[in-house]
């Protein structure tokens, strides 16, 4: 009997792990189930999750009022497949062999609802086309 593939492993990274990397995870997850494994991390952790993310997010189903942002490690970048930046920089580790992806977004920190709602729904777009490349089907 064959051993069932290992998923592909996603890796979202910002500065602050408050925000955009945040929404681009949870989004991965409710899409894609167990087809992907999913983390995200921060070069410089926020301390929580910004309130208008998770406001805006929940407006789609999503609930990311238990998250908490997490430091980035290079254990985290050497277990990954894919590295999708979002304005980290130079603080992210590059491991020869790994994909990696930067996503030009605007940062929702400091913003209310209204604007963070845009990005929130570039996040989801471009999540959906990354389970495309990944040839991932959505979990629903």
């Amino acid at each position: 009997m064959n051993k069932p593939a290992t998923p592909p492993a996603v890796l979202f990274v910002c500065v602050h792990n408050a925000g955009r990397s945040q929404m681009a995870a949870a989004f991965l997850t409710a899409l894609a189930g167990d087809g992907v494994r999913v983390r995200s991390a921060g070069s410089a952790p926020a301390d929580s999750v910004n309130p208008a993310v998770v406001e805006a997010m929940r407006e789609v189903g999503i609930d990311l009022a238990a998250e908490t942002p997490k430091v980035l490690t290079t254990e985290a970048v050497r277990t990954s497949d894919v590295v999708v930046t979002m304005g980290c920089g130079d603080t992210c580790p590059v491991f020869p062999g790994k994909r990696y992806v930067d996503w030009a977004l605007d940062d929702p920190a400091g913003r209310g609802v209204e604007a963070v709602r845009p990005i929130r729904d570039e996040i989801e777009r471009r999540v959906r086309g990354l389970l495309a490349e990944l040839g991932v089907g959505p979990a629903r």
